[in-house]
C-alpha cells in the first residue's frame, strides 16, 4: 500500500514526509479541497473537473446511430487506424528533433569548453574554462525558463499531468499545442543546458499532446486553421488516443513498444480493451521505427538499417572473449540483486522525500511571487550545477589507466550503440598520456554517454569517484527536479543508481574477491533499483529496461530487482510521480480501496444537496441556475405528486435506506430555499395541468415533530419549487419536501449549447416546435465549450421555454444507495465515469457521487465520521 499509515514515518520529522495523519476531525471535511495552513498536507481539489468517457445516449446520438451501418463502421474504424499511425510517426519525429538538436548544442559546448581546458591547464586560465562552460549553460537555462513562463504547464517531466489525464481528470492546459512547443524547445535547452535533466520524460507528455491534437485537427493556438473533421468529437476518443501517443513517447524514448503499451496501461488507463490494445502497440512500433529510421539514416548514413531504436539504448552486455569465467549473472548474485533492491528503495524514498520538502518550499515562497523569481532559482540551479561538475572534475577526479583490453571493448561497442559523442567520452583532464580522468569522464559527457560508460567501460572507477559521484548527482537531481524547466527525471535516475551498482561492483571485486561478477551487470542492476525506488514502476519498466538492453536474460532479475525496490520504498511514501499530483491537489483514483472502506454505502458518501432541472424549463431559471453554481451536470427529475399525501401519512416507504441528521435536513432546507429565491423552475405541460388540480392536504402537525417523525421512518425529504409561485415562509412541511423522481443527466456544456444556439420555444407553442440540434452540432465547440458568463443575456428571452429531455442521457449508470463503496469505486473507475447519481428503489434521486467523493482522504475522512457515530 503506497503512503505511511499510522505512526509509520518516511524518515525524521525535520526532513521527511509522515504518512497520512490520524488526527483529523469530521470538521474537517468541510474544507476537503483546500490546503491546510497548519497541518503538512494538502487535499484534492474540487476545481478540477473529470473527463467523460461514458457515452451519452440522447436523441442526437441516436439519430447517429440509426445511420450507422457495417461500411460507415469500418471506415470509421480504418480511420481510427490512420490516425494512431500519424501519432506514432509525429511522436517519433518529435523525437528525432530533439535529439539532434540536444546533440548538436552539447557537442558544440563540449568541444569549445574542452579546447579551453586542455589549453588552459597548461596556461592557469582554468577560470576562463569556467566562464565559457557558465556561459553556455545559463543561456540555455534562461531560454528553458522563458518558456516555461509563457506555459506554465511545460514544466517538469509532464508524467503526472499525463497520468491524471489517464486517470480520467481533466488538467488546464495540459494538451494544448501551445505546451508542446514549449515543452519540445524548453527540454532541448534545459538538457543542454547541463541540468541534471533527461528528455525522455518529456517525450512521453510531446507524445500525449500529439495523440490529443491530431485528431481534432484543429487548435486554439492556430484558429485560422480549421479543417472539417466530424471524427473523434468527444472525450472517450481523446482519451484513447492520449493513452497511444503516451505510449509511442515512451517507445521513442526508449526504444521499447511493448514497454511503452505497458506503462500506458499501468500508469492511469482505467478503461481499457483489446482493440484499444492493438491501436497503443501499433502506435508504439510506429513511433519506435520512425525514429530508428531517420537516426540511423542521419548518422551512419544507412537507412533503412534500423541500428539506433531510441533515444536511449543500453547497447550489447556481453562478456569479453577472453575471459571465460564471466558470466552475465549467477543465481548466487541474486541475493546481492535483492539487497540491492532494498537499498534502491530506501535510497528511492529518501529521494522523494526530500524532492516533496523542496516542493512544498517553492509552493510556499517561490510561486506566490513574481514570476521572475522562478527564473533567477533556474538559474541559481544551473550555476551551483555547472561550478559542482567543474570543480569536481578538477579536483576530486583519478587518473586510471587505460588498458588495451578497455580501448578495445569500447570501441567495438561504439560501433553498436553509440554516436560520435563516445569517441570522445573517455576525458583526460589534468593525467599523463594512456590514463583518463574517472570523474570528468562522467561528469563532462552527455548523460547517455555517462551510462553507456558505466554499463560497457572495462576500464575500472575508483570506488571513491562513484561514491562522491553518487552523492553529488544525488543531491543535485533532487535539487532540479521541481524547477521552473521542462525536466525528464528517468535519465538522472538511471545513471545515479548505475554509479551505486558500478559502486557496488567495484567493492565486491576488491573487498570482497568476487572476481567472477560482470560490473555492466551490477551497473543496470543499480540503475534499476534506484530508478523503481524512485518512479514505483513494476511491469512497466521491467519491460523497459529489457527492451533496452535486448538481453532476455536480464528478465528475472531486472523484475525481481523493481519489486524489492517498490515494496521498500512504498513503506514509507509514494512515487515521486504521486507525490507530485498530490501536491497539485488532484483527485486522482487509485486502482481499488482499501478493504475497510466497505463499511461505507453509497449513502454515507454521496452529495445529497442537490442542483436540479426539470424538463422543461424557462431560459431565466437555467441561466440562473448555470451563473449561481458550478456544477458541470444536473439531474433532470419531475416531483413526485401522485405520492404527496401518503408520503405524508407515512403508509408508503419513499426514500428509505438514506439516513440524515436533523442538522442535514434544515440545512438543506435552506440551502434550496436561499438558491429558489433567486430563480424559477417550471414543469411540463403534462405536470402543469396536475399542479392546477385541487389537492386536499391535512392538518400539518407540529414542525420538529414532523421532522423527528421522518427521521423516525428514515424518509428523506426534497424541496418543490412551484410553477409562477415563490418561495414563502408560510408553506408548510408537505409543500416544502416532495420526492423527485429521476429521468436523466444533462451536462453544463449542453444546456450552453442550447442556449447559445436558441434551441427553446414559447408557451404558447408545443414543445414540438423547439428546433432540433443534430449530433455534428451539439459537439461543434468541443473541446472548448462557451461559457454562460460570455452569453449575450439581451439575445434571450427569459420567459421562452427549453425542453432538455431529447438532449439529456435517459440512461446513465446509476447506483443503490446501499451499495458498498468499493462497488460504487470499481464502477466508477472501470467506466470512466463523471457523474454518478444514486437512485433508490422507487426512482428517485436521493444524491449524486462524482470523483471527489471517491478520493482516498475524502473516503477516510467519511470513515473516520462513521466510526465516531457508532
Amino acid at each position: 500500500m503506497a503512503g505511511c499509515r499510522g505512526s509509520l514515518c518516511c524518515c525524521c520529522r525535520w526532513c521527511c514526509c509522515c504518512g497520512e495523519r490520524e488526527t483529523r476531525t469530521p470538521e474537517e471535511l468541510t474544507i476537503l479541497g483546500e490546503t491546510q495552513e497548519e497541518e503538512d498536507e494538502i487535499l484534492p481539489r474540487k476545481d478540477y473537473e473529470s473527463l467523460d468517457y461514458d457515452r451519452c445516449i440522447n436523441d442526437p446520438y441516436l439519430e447517429v446511430l440509426e445511420t450507422m451501418d457495417n461500411k460507415k463502421s469500418r471506415r470509421y474504424e480504418a480511420v481510427k487506424w490512420m490516425v494512431v499511425f500519424a501519432i506514432g510517426v509525429c511522436t517519433g519525429l518529435v523525437g528525432l528533433f530533439v535529439d539532434f538538436f540536444v546533440r548538436l548544442f552539447t557537442q558544440l559546448k563540449f568541444a569549445v569548453v574542452q579546447t579551453s581546458v586542455e589549453e588552459c591547464s597548461q596556461k592557469g586560465c582554468l577560470a576562463l574554462s569556467l566562464l565559457e562552460l557558465l556561459g553556455f549553460n545559463l543561456t540555455f537555462v534562461f531560454l528553458a525558463s522563458l518558456l516555461v513562463l509563457i506555459e506554465p504547464v511545460a514544466a517538469g517531466s509532464g508524467i503526472p499531468e499525463v497520468k491524471c489525464y489517464l486517470n480520467g481528470v481533466k488538467v488546464p492546459g495540459i494538451v494544448r499545442l501551445r505546451t508542446l512547443l514549449c515543452k519540445i524547445l524548453g527540454v532541448l535547452f534545459s538538457v543542454a543546458g547541463g541540468l541534471f535533466v533527461g528528455k525522455e520524460g518529456p517525450m512521453i507528455h510531446s507524445g500525449s499532446v500529439v495523440g490529443a491534437g491530431l485528431p481534432q485537427f484543429q487548435s486554439i493556438s492556430l484558429r485560422k486553421i480549421q479543417f472539417n473533421f466530424p471524427y473523434f468529437r468527444s472525450d472517450r476518443d481523446k482519451r484513447d488516443f492520449v493513452s497511444a501517443g503516451a505510449a509511442a513517447g515512451v517507445a521513442a524514448a526508449f526504444g521499447a513498444p511493448i514497454g511503452g503499451t505497458l506503462f500506458s496501461l499501468e500508469e492511469g488507463s482505467s478503461f481499457w480493451n483489446q482493440g484499444l490494445t492493438w491501436k497503443v502497440l501499433f502506435c508504439s512500433m510506429s513511433a519506435t521505427f520512425t525514429l530508428n529510421f531517420f537516426r540511423s539514416g542521419i548518422q551512419f548514413g544507412s537507412w533503412g538499417s534500423f541500428q539506433l531504436p531510441g533515444l536511449l539504448n543500453f547497447g550489447e552486455f556481453k562478456c569479453s572473449d577472453s575471459d571465460k569465467k564471466c558470466h552475465l549473472w549467477t543465481a548466487m548474485d541474486l541475493g546481492f540483486f535483492i539487497v540491492m533492491g532494498v537499498i534502491g528503495g530506501l535510497l528511492g524514498a529518501t529521494f522523494n522525500c526530500l524532492n516533496k520538502r523542496l516542493a512544498k518550499y517553492r509552493m510556499r515562497n517561490v510561486h506566490p511571487k513574481p514570476k521572475l523569481v522562478r527564473v533567477l532559482e533556474s538559474l541559481l540551479v544551473s550555476l551551483v550545477t555547472t561550478v559542482v561538475v567543474f570543480v569536481a572534475s578538477m579536483v576530486l577526479g583519478e587518473c586510471r589507466q587505460i588498458s588495451s583490453s578497455s580501448q578495445i571493448g569500447n570501441d567495438s561497442f561504439q560501433l553498436q550503440v553509440t554516436s560520435e559523442d563516445v569517441n570522445s567520452s573517455i576525458k583526460t583532464f589534468f593525467c599523463p598520456n594512456d590514463t583518463y580522468n574517472d570523474m570528468a569522464t562522467l561528469f563532462f559527457n552527455p548523460q547517455e554517454s555517462a551510462i553507456l560508460q558505466l554499463f560497457h567501460q572495462d576500464g575500472t572507477f575508483s570506488p571513491v569517484t562513484l561514491a562522491l559521484f553518487f552523492v553529488l548527482y544525488f543531491l543535485l537531481a533532487c535539487w532540479t527536479y521541481g524547477i521552473s524547466v521542462p525536466s525528464g527525471l528517468f535519465v538522472p535516475s538511471l545513471l545515479c543508481g548505475a554509479a551505486f551498482g558500478r559502486l557496488v561492483a567495484n567493492v565486491l571485486k576488491s573487498y570482497i574477491g568476487l572476481g567472477h561478477i560482470y560490473s555492466g551487470t551490477f551497473a543496470l542492476i543499480g540503475a534499476a533499483a534506484f530508478l523503481g525506488g524512485v518512479v514505483r514502476m513494476t511491469i512497466s519498466l521491467t519491460v523497459i529496461l529489457i527492451e533496452s538492453t535486448n538481453e532476455i536474460t536480464y528478465g528475472l532479475p531486472i523484475m525481481v530487482t523493481l519489486m524489492v525496490a517498490k515494496w521498500t520504498g512504498d513503506f514509507f511514501n509514494k512515487g515521486i510521480y504521486d507525490i507530485h499530483v498530490g501536491l497539485r491537489g488532484v483527485p486522482l483514483l487509485e486502482w481499488e480501496t482499501e478493504v475497510e472502506m466497505d463499511k461505507l454505502r453509497a449513502s454515507d458518501i454521496m452529495e445529497p444537496n442537490l442542483t436540479y432541472v426539470y424538463p422543461h424549463t424557462r431560459i431565466q431559471s437555467l441561466v440562473s441556475i448555470l451563473r449561481t453554481t458550478v456544477h458541470h451536470a444536473f439531474p433532470v427529475v419531475t416531483e413526485n405528486r401522485g405520492n404527496e399525501k401518503e408520503f405524508m401519512k407515512g403508509n408508503q416507504l419513499i426514500s428509505n435506506n438514506i439516513k440524515f441528521k436533523k442538522s442535514s435536513i434544515l440545512t438543506r432546507a435552506g440551502e434550496q430555499r436561499k438558491r429558489s429565491q433567486s430563480m424559477k423552475s417550471y414543469p411540463s405541460s403534462e405536470l402543469r395541468n396536475m399542479c392546477d388540480e385541487h389537492i386536499t392536504s391535512e392538518e400539518p402537525a407540529e414542525k420538529e415533530d414532523l421532522l423527528q417523525q421522518m427521521l423516525e421512518r428514515r424518509y428523506t425529504p426534497y424541496p418543490n419549487l412551484y410553477p409562477d409561485q415563490s418561495p414563502s415562509e408560510d408553506w408548510t412541511m408537505e409543500e416544502r419536501f416532495r420526492p423527485l423522481t429521476f429521468h436523466g443527466l444533462i451536462l453544463r456544456s449542453q444546456l450552453v449549447t442550447l442556449l447559445v444556439r436558441g434551441v427553446c420555444y414559447s408557451e404558447s407553442q408545443s414543445s414540438a416546435s423547439q428546433p432540433r440540434l443534430s449530433y455534428a452540432e451539439m459537439a461543434e465547440d468541443y473541446p472548448r465549450y462557451p461559457d454562460i458568463h460570455d452569453l449575450d443575456l439581451t439575445l434571450l428571452n427569459p420567459r421562452m421555454i427549453v425542453d432538455v429531455t431529447p438532449y439529456m442521457n435517459p440512461s446513465p449508470f446509476t447506483i443503490s444507495p446501499n451499495t458498498h463503496v468499493s462497488q460504487v469505486f470499481n464502477l466508477f473507475r472501470t467506466m470512466g465515469l463523471r457523474h454518478l447519481p444514486v437512485v433508490n428503489a422507487v426512482g428517485e434521486i436521493v444524491g449524486i457521487i462524482t470523483r471527489h467523493n471517491l478520493t482516498y482522504e475524502f473516503l477516510q475522512a467519511r470513515l473516520r465520521q462513521h466510526y465516531q457515530t457508532i
